[in-house]
């Protein structure tokens, strides 16, 4: 049954050119090849889909009106899930849901939507826009980025006004819309401290959530899981903690840099990992570009071994002087 309903989507796709629709179905394809053994199969048709790049949603003409007010950042999503070191659960759960949008069709013949909702909980560095992008990037649809600068007004009724046009824009287009910081909007509403306006700003953004179709994944981050208010919790059907990385994972990471720069660290992943664990992602990664940075200045004469020490031990130092003046403060 899920083989024949594949193939309707395929040939429908195909008649009425919707180019998004075929790339997404020729994928569930691929993923059942995969799961048979079939190979082979599986190559060629993943041949044929990677030679025509995905089709992006209407973002020009019209619509480009509509985003005029600056209320998101559009971002063509590149980062692919197999770039970011998650967890097996975590990444059992997005691929999940990225199949349910995939095989969408297929829900709705049994008045089935897809899960549309997504809450990334954990601290800063730790790679909550990047799962953004990563899920944008495998739905082939652009990553819109709320831009709060543009989006909060000082007068009343103003920001409720311009979240009413944000998810009007968003329900035009197939994209995954993405609040970072989202306690800044979603604050809880029992906080004697808030004013009667940010209260009602909290309940337009449930009531416009509430709203927005399927094919529109909203995906909020908070480093702040306490503020948010607990309305906002039932919102999100998928709820994902990223917590700060292991050392299994931070060795994951050295061994993926040290391929994709094409030199010999000097040191052992897990050596490197029992150094800097306690970093988060984001400063794992510019401890990285760093030392490749240093390498790259001072070629031919120059050891990644050399670097790599000199730039642990100034880490070190800088550490313990923060550690210091927080202790004197």
């Amino acid at each position: 049954m899920a083989r024949a309903d594949l193939l309707v989507f395929l040939v429908e796709s195909i008649a009425k050119g919707d180019k998004l629709t075929y790339r997404k179905t020729v994928e569930a394809i691929i993923a059942e090849e995969r799961q048979k053994q079939h190979n082979v199969l599986a190559n060629k048709l993943e041949r044929i889909i990677h030679s025509t790049p995905p089709e992006r949603s209407a973002i020009n003409g019209a619509h480009v009106e509509q985003k005029s007010n600056n209320l998101v950042q559009e971002i063509l999503p590149k980062k692919k899930f197999a770039d970011l070191i998650l967890n097996d659960k975590i990444l059992e759960i997005c691929e999940a849901f990225v199949n349910e949008h995939h095989r969408a069709a297929l829900l709705r013949t049994y008045n089935l939507e897809p899960r549309n909702r997504i809450l990334l909980v954990g601290p800063p560095g730790n790679g909550k826009t990047s799962l953004a992008e990563a899920i944008a990037e495998a739905l082939a649809i652009p990553l819109f980025v709320v831009r709060y600068e543009s989006l909060i007004g000082s007068y009343l009724g103003e920001t409720a006004g311009r979240l009413s046009k944000l998810f009007d824009f968003a329900s035009t287009n197939r994209c995954v819309l993405f609040f970072d910081e989202f306690e800044t909007l979603a604050k809880e509403r029992g906080d004697t401290h808030e004013t009667g306006e940010i209260k009602r700003v909290v309940s337009s953004l449930l009531l416009q959530i509430d709203r927005l179709p399927s094919h529109v994944v909203v995906i909020g981050a908070t480093n702040h899981p306490e503020l948010l208010d607990r309305a906002v919790w039932r919102r999100f059907q998928v709820r994902l903690n990223l917590g700060m990385p292991t050392r299994d994972n931070i060795t994951q990471w050295f061994i993926r840099f040290q391929a994709r720069v094409g030199v010999e660290l000097g040191y052992a992943p897990e050596t490197l990992a029992k150094s800097l664990f306690g970093k988060n992602f984001a400063e794992i990664e510019e401890f990285g570009q760093s030392v490749y940075r240093q390498y790259v200045l001072n070629m031919p004469n120059t050891k990644m071994k050399d670097i790599i020490s000199k730039t642990l031990k100034t880490w070190r130092e800088i550490t313990t002087e923060v550690k210091q003046e927080n202790m004197g403060g």
